[in-house]
């Protein structure tokens, strides 16, 4: 769509914004087939050169044919008037020197292509070496956050997508730009263009026998392993701007069950990291065999409860699994206090703290290749009981039994937890909160998530802690009900007991007290909290306001 003949006025800019070798030029020749738009390609080329001195073998071509004063070419050029209503302009990211007029972001609209660096470096000795600079990918995520500052979020896609589903990522893309998108995009002819750069003959020989985005080819070339610590560098920035691609072809993120979660700081070995940066190598031995330790926490009004007696349980299981180069103590307490001080977590949240065996040098079960000493993990997350502590939950009676000492010793508080999940699937299959497992014998031992007690003629029972853990919530609570002058009977218990029960509750640091209303389709006592349950919980709630490790700075100005 063109102008008035002979007229001209101001155009809209879009600025497509990426590195080299990412598809930028096929892009290129994409947005030209549309009658609404004219296209310039990296017209800030001779800027470049001119103010940094780069070497290339068409250098002197570049300069004598383009404008190298900056600000010409921003005011002049880019938003200079024409005869379409929107102007193209291809950019590599480094291209953008110091010096240039705050027009150039501040105007027009924007959007940002990223391709995979597994991709990129290896093509790169054609013209240049390949280095960071030249992938700018370091720019790009400047470029990105700059935008961000400006208020004008720039979209991210990303050249696998383009490959993969051309179309509904060119829609979406017009869509975020605002632009009506054109069939015309996906299809042009092969060969040199009139809008190609002078440095065509060195770089866009691939782009000139394209004819449309054609798939990416099922299998890579081999990665150059000289390349490995550039793309050791690289990646971190693309994986930053991939996390802002609009997927076309998936489903939207979930829900967080609390969304202040989306932006927490975690602390992985010893360093702490963003929510999506905190991983753990694919060698550590949680991932090679769930060969982990674990405790929850909680932590109310400044104070981590009950954390010196998990830390006692956390060393007894990595000493019953003969894990090497423990951290101490100390240093163990220090990056918990530490992560909860970074994000601010000084009540109603939860820790979930892991010590893994660690990183191995190669991959396989034994601990002999452990040698690189434990991964200490500290989760937090704004995270209130898990369960309706108020209304109380259900239970059904899983299949799975509950581990024997004779198999897995459940007082090792390991991560292998597939025992339990197994029972929880049964659990969530029969839309209960939770399942009860059963030993061996057929006496229950406890739920797959947490212990678990009744009442009968005002005595509280609960089982044994032969195949069930000993939880620290459980050990709690006993002791609140020989305070609170109750009978407290611990031995085997059938189910048909808890079928029968005047009240059932489980207890766990993540839920608490919770009361059991119901179990497998029976109701427990009336269907009602029962009077015991209400009286251990405040004082239980009592308890978590009073004790517990403080805080260091908490409180503090």
């Amino acid at each position: 769509m063109e102008l008035e003949k002979g007229s001209q006025a101001e155009v809209e800019v879009i600025h497509a914004w990426s590195g080299p070798r990412s598809l930028s030029t096929v892009l290129m020749y994409s947005f030209s087939q549309r009658d609404d738009i004219d296209v310039l390609d990296e017209p800030l080329y001779a800027t470049f050169l001119q103010v940094t001195h780069a070497e290339r073998p068409y250098r002197e071509d570049v300069l004598s044919k383009m404008e190298s004063d900056g600000n010409k070419v921003v005011k002049e050029i880019i938003y200079g008037p024409g005869n379409k209503r929107f102007r193209y302009c291809k950019h590599i990211a480094k291209q953008r020197v110091p010096g240039l007029p705050i027009d150039l972001m501040k105007k027009g609209k924007h959007f940002i292509l990223i391709r995979n660096p597994l991709d990129i470096l290896p093509s790169f000795n054609k013209v240049v070496p390949p280095s960071f600079i030249e992938s700018s990918l370091g720019e790009l995520v400047s470029i990105y956050s700059e935008l961000c500052r400006l208020g004008k979020t720039p979209p991210v896609i990303d050249a696998a997508d383009l490959q993969e589903n051309p179309e509904a990522t060119l829609r979406c893309l017009c869509e975020d730009l605002q632009i009506p998108f054109q069939t015309s995009m996906l299809k042009w002819e092969a060969g040199p263009k009139p809008i190609d750069g002078v440095w065509a003959p060195w770089w866009y020989a691939s782009a000139h026998k394209s004819t449309c985005f054609a798939p990416a080819r099922k299998y890579p070339v081999e990665f150059p392993l000289s390349l490995y610590d550039l793309l050791e560098q690289s990646l971190p920035f693309y994986n930053l701007l991939k996390r802002q691609v609009k997927r076309v072809s998936s489903l939207p993120p979930p829900d967080l069950p609390v969304p202040a979660n989306e932006k927490l700081l975690a602390w992985v070995g010893d360093e702490i990291l963003p929510r999506e940066s905190a991983k753990v190598s694919v060698f550590d031995s949680i991932v090679q065999g769930g060969d982990s330790v674990w405790e929850g926490l909680r932590v109310y009004d400044g104070k981590v409860f009950k954390l010196e007696e998990h830390l006692d349980r956390l060393f007894d299981s990595a000493k019953a699994l003969a894990f090497q180069n423990v951290p101490t103590r100390e240093e163990i307490k220090d990056a918990i206090f530490k992560t909860l001080i970074r994000n601010g977590m000084f009540d109603n949240a939860h820790i979930r703290l892991s010590l893994t065996r660690g990183k191995k040098v190669t991959s396989g079960m034994s601990p002999a290749f452990n040698l690189y000493g434990c991964t200490l993990i500290v989760l937090p997350e704004w995270k209130p009981p898990v369960y309706d502590n108020t209304k109380g939950i259900t239970l059904v009676t899983a299949t799975t039994r509950r581990n024997s000492p004779n198999n897995l010793d459940s007082k090792i508080h390991h991560n292998n937890l597939l025992n339990n999940i197994l029972a929880k699937i049964e659990g969530n299959n029969a839309s209960t909160d939770d399942a009860i497992m059963l030993d061996k014998d057929g006496y229950v031992s406890e739920t797959n998530a947490t212990n678990i007690f009744l009442v009968k003629k005002g005595r509280v029972l609960t089982p044994h802690a032969d195949y069930c853990l000993p939880g620290i919530t459980r050990g709690t609570v006993m002791d609140l009900v020989v305070e609170e002058k109750l009978v407290l009977e611990e031995r085997r218990i059938s189910l048909s007991e808890f079928h029968t029960a005047d009240e059932v509750w489980t207890t766990g640091t993540m839920g608490e007290i919770s009361p059991v209303v119901k179990i497998d389709g029976r109701l427990i006592g009336d269907g009602q909290v029962g009077s015991i349950t209400r009286r251990l919980q405040s004082v239980y709630k009592n308890l978590t306001e009073a004790a517990g490790v403080p805080i260091p700075t908490y409180g503090k100005a």
